[in-house]
């Protein structure tokens, strides 16, 4: 099969398209071809060799880690899933044809979009979960600043949280301005141009800003909750995988309360090319590439 991988770190040029033997399932594990996995921008850091602490990965290694597919062969002590369903989850390795994964962490994919639209929502989709539900607790009539709203994490973040009956305050450049719209926010602001508003009760920010930014967001939320730059004062948190949350956004999927969708799509054999676009600021939403 071919699985995209990495056999030194560096720039986006060592990702290499590799013809690797196809995995078998072990005891307790399912064999899943591939519909698509989906990039995140901290892949980027993989790649690159930075924070080994956090991105720990034995070269050579396989990318990827969101993942939605089919079901293709199981391994003993299987039994919650069967040859021919659909599933998603996260996966370390999933840029590839196949990939071999434990089966309890894998969920049934939703019924009602394309099964490779599932990809998008793993890890951006927990993120943005874990950021609403768990860390800020966002409650109806709460008024709720969502900082980088326009990305994959945003996207989600904005539509959980009007899910949960806040108000949503939204920042997005002009290339996501309408998307966020569309995704529910109550007011959408062009951080390029415009002064971010305060007085909020819950500031999510999920942007990576510079140090000044970050002393700026603090005083606008009564609570902050930040997934990249530490924020004084707020909570910053490392996403959590669960796969009974991605078993909950597969039904609001399914039931039409969560959109999904992929702002582009392509081969995996792009994938470097995502890479770089990636580190020129150039990716927005969630990008998919099947095999």
């Amino acid at each position: 099969m071919r699985a995209a991988r990495i056999h030194r770190f560096g720039d986006a040029s060592v990702i290499r398209q590799d013809e690797v033997p196809t995995p078998r399932p072990g005891p307790g594990e399912v064999l899943v071809e591939v519909a698509a996995t989906s990039f995140n921008p901290s892949e980027v850091g993989l790649r690159s060799g930075l924070l080994p602490e956090v991105f720990q990965a034995t070269l050579p290694h396989t990318l990827g880690w969101d993942v939605s597919g089919t079901v293709v062969e199981v391994g003993t002590d299987v039994t919650t899933l069967a040859p021919g369903d659909r599933v998603f989850g996260m996966v370390s390795g999933a840029a590839a044809e196949y990939v071999v994964a434990p089966a309890d962490v894998l969920a049934k994919a939703p019924e009602s979009i394309p099964l490779a639209d599932a990809a998008t929502v793993p890890v951006a989709g927990l993120t943005a979960w874990q950021a609403v539900f768990e860390h800020a607790r966002v409650t109806p009539g709460q008024r709720v600043l969502i900082n980088g709203a326009g990305g994959g994490v945003g996207r989600f973040a904005v539509q959980l949280a009007k899910a949960a009956g806040a108000h949503v305050t939204a920042t997005a450049g002009p290339r996501s301005a309408a998307a966020v719209k569309r995704h529910g926010a109550d007011a959408v602001v062009d951080y390029t141009v415009a002064a971010l508003p305060g007085g909020m009760d819950v500031l999510l920010n999920l942007a990576a800003v510079t140090e000044d930014a970050a002393k700026a967001l603090a005083g606008l939320g009564r609570l902050t909750v930040t997934i990249a730059a530490p924020i004084e004062g707020g909570t910053h948190f490392v996403m959590r995988y669960d796969p009974e949350h991605l078993a909950a956004m597969a039904a609001m999927i399914d039931e039409g309360r969560l959109v999904a969708e992929a702002t582009e799509s392509h081969p995996l054999s792009e994938l470097p090319e995502i890479h770089r676009r990636a580190e020129a600021g150039d990716v927005h939403g969630k990008i998919t590439l099947y095999p």
